[in-house]
């Protein structure tokens, strides 16, 4: 193909859209198709299209883009979530995706008991013309709101600990297994009184998490009593409450399995309180590998869910079609989750 002849003067430094269809020979609209990835065309007049693109150097403009499109280039984060930990992660993965790309991030927190939380988000999705959403746990777990973002055609994938979607609407990761293996390592170290620390009620990922711990202990052939198992809230404070009446039973727990890291280090927190030595006169487990986890002392054993990737993977299952990531590059849609060992385990004082 001949060399395209780039603009001679000054006010044309800048090819535009029109540039684009007149050197290429075809129409301004064929060029939108080609430039927003949409509709069919003959692989030859895509290519040709392409390369007077990339030698012209021309950049599309992301205003005219959008309104092409009719959705402005918005990432939107909508989560009803306690922990602040697991929203930055989740961002920072987002952002990666969308880094070198025309988009942008916007976070959306709802409550999740309200009875207008539909509309809200619907107003949300409406308002901003988004490109398309992540929803966090636990709204994520709400098949409506899957619904909703259908009804006013804006793409999402839903995160959750468990399968809750088809793959092109979903990142998920294994927190089941993960937990059982977790429980194994406790009592592999000779604990049979083990205590647990839930997540937050409506929760998939408390109730996953729990059915792991619970599992576990039963091919173990151990019990569990319901005293042993105390409500958190997937915050700090919640973990110091829930280890302080775990604390006050008699005998009390050798270990303790909180489901996330903020509560695991309010454990911490409230074991040092108490004067209770850890790791030797209580072992601590807990899920997420934040980085609190590896800044206490001593460093928390904990399960490392792969947030970060699973944001950026989220996202790019969005993108993928308005960039250059390739059809054939498939984002994952199930993450695995695995136990970091680190010094707040020990076998119990006998």
């Amino acid at each position: 193909m001949k060399s395209v002849p780039k603009p001679r003067n000054k006010a044309a430094s800048k090819p535009t859209i029109n540039d684009i269809a007149r050197l290429a020979g075809v129409s301004k609209k064929t060029v939108s198709r080609v430039i927003n990835r949409s509709g069919s065309l003959h692989d030859d007049t895509r290519e040709k299209i392409e390369a007077v693109i990339r030698e012209t150097g021309y950049v599309p403009n992301p205003q005219a883009r959008a309104l092409a499109l009719g959705r402005n280039f918005l990432i939107g984060l909508v989560h009803d979530n306690p922990n602040a930990q697991m929203i930055l992660n989740m961002q920072q993965g987002i952002l990666e995706a969308l880094r070198d790309t025309d988009f942008e991030l916007v976070v959306r927190p709802v409550d999740r008991s309200s009875p207008d939380m539909l509309d809200d988000v619907r107003s949300f999705l409406v308002r901003q013309r988004l490109y398309g959403v992540v929803l966090l746990p636990p709204i994520s777990e709400i098949d409506a709101l899957a619904r909703l973002c259908e009804e006013v055609n804006c793409k999402y994938v839903r995160m959750g600990s468990s399968v809750l979607d088809d793959p092109d609407h979903m990142v998920a990761s294994n927190d089941r297994d993960a937990v059982i293996e977790a429980t194994r390592h406790l009592i592999a170290h000779g604990h049979r009184r083990i205590g647990l620390i839930s997540g937050p009620h409506g929760f998939n990922s408390a109730q996953v998490r729990r059915d792991g711990f619970e599992f576990a202990l039963a091919e173990a052939g151990i019990k569990l009593p319901r005293s042993l198992i105390a409500d958190g809230q997937y915050t700090f404070e919640s973990g110091i409450t829930a280890a302080e009446s775990l604390f006050d039973l008699q005998p009390r727990p050798t270990a303790i399995f909180a489901c996330n890291d903020e509560m695991a280090a309010g454990v911490l927190f409230a074991a040092r309180s108490r004067g209770i030595a850890v790791p030797e006169e209580l072992s601590i487990i807990g899920f997420d590998d934040t980085p609190i986890a590896a800044r206490v002392w001593p460093p928390l054993t904990t399960v490392r869910w792969p947030i970060v990737a699973m944001g950026r993977s989220a996202a790019l299952k969005i993108i993928g079609d308005a960039t250059s990531v390739s059809p054939e590059d498939q984002e994952p849609s199930t993450f695995v989750s695995t136990l970091v060992r680190r010094g707040s385990v020990a076998p119990p004082m006998k």
